[in-house]
């Protein structure tokens, strides 16, 4: 069974940058696509990105566009999100999740154990 890894994440001031990285224990090439999750404190699970592993196509949550960005690495088997400019309103614990099905809406059947990232003001 692959499993999801996550690294990155920690405590940064606003306007700080981190990259969160999630490392597949296998090749991430079984997944269709990959993504980035957040669940702020008190709120839903809400999407942030997805990105195609074959092609590398990319989508974001509008709200997010030109401060984070999603990629990955299919040689290291890995998943990235560079986040930029962050506010305390990111404040979040963030997941990465893998889908293998074709499901529409796209249903993600592998997740990380998320990772916490605190932003102070």
């Amino acid at each position: 069974q692959v499993r999801l890894v996550q690294s990155g994440g920690g405590l940064v001031q606003t306007g700080g940058s981190l990259r969160l990285s999630c490392a597949a224990s296998g090749s991430i090439s079984i997944y269709n696509a990959m993504a980035w999750y957040r669940q702020p404190p008190g709120k839903q699970r809400e999407l942030v990105a997805t990105i195609t592993v074959s092609g590398g196509f990319t989508k974001y949550v509008d709200s997010l566009k030109g401060r984070f960005a999603i990629s990955r690495d299919n040689a290291k088997n890995t998943l990235y999100l560079q986040m930029n400019n962050l506010t305390p309103e990111d404040t979040a614990v963030y997941y990465c999740a893998g889908s293998t099905t074709n499901d529409r809406p796209r249903r993600y059947d592998y997740w990380g154990p998320g990772t916490q990232v605190t932003v102070s003001s």
